[in-house]
């Protein structure tokens, strides 16, 4: 008996699994990092949004000032926001919403699309990402 060439396969097979374990990890930080710019573009535009409350509407509720916001002017703040900041290193971002949930936090949900840096068949060659952030004004 002979053993020759058996190690040919077991390290063709080393050499893909290894190829697809970093593919995979590449893949997910470049997903991890889409993600994080996008969450910071979103939050940006909520604290934008949480500012948009109109002053005349300021109460005092004992030892708390409430700023009311209304959803017409949380949507055109976020529009502006994302209309006066550069978003380029993002794909194709899309403003699904914005609005006041309950009339005091601002909500912006925003999405765009992801693509891997290599693709394979392993991985979708596209992505679509979902974020959602909130903020409130508190005055003092």
């Amino acid at each position: 008996m002979s053993d020759r060439g058996s190690m040919a396969p077991l390290l063709g097979g080393a050499i893909v699994l290894l190829l697809v374990v970093v593919l995979g990890v590449a893949a997910a930080s470049s997903l991890l990092v889409e993600r994080a710019r996008l969450y910071s573009l979103a939050d940006g535009a909520a604290v934008y949004a949480s500012e948009s409350f109109d002053p005349a509407l300021v109460t005092r509720q004992g030892a708390r000032v409430r700023a009311p916001l209304s959803a017409t002017r949380v949507e055109r703040a976020a529009r502006t926001f994302l209309d006066s900041v550069d978003w380029r290193k993002l794909r194709a971002v899309v403003l699904e919403s914005a609005d006041t949930p309950d009339g005091w936090h601002a909500r912006v949900v925003l999405s765009s699309e992801w693509s891997p840096p290599v693709v394979s068949q392993f991985f979708p060659a596209s992505l679509r990402i979902r974020v959602e952030a909130k903020a409130q004004t508190i005055l003092r």
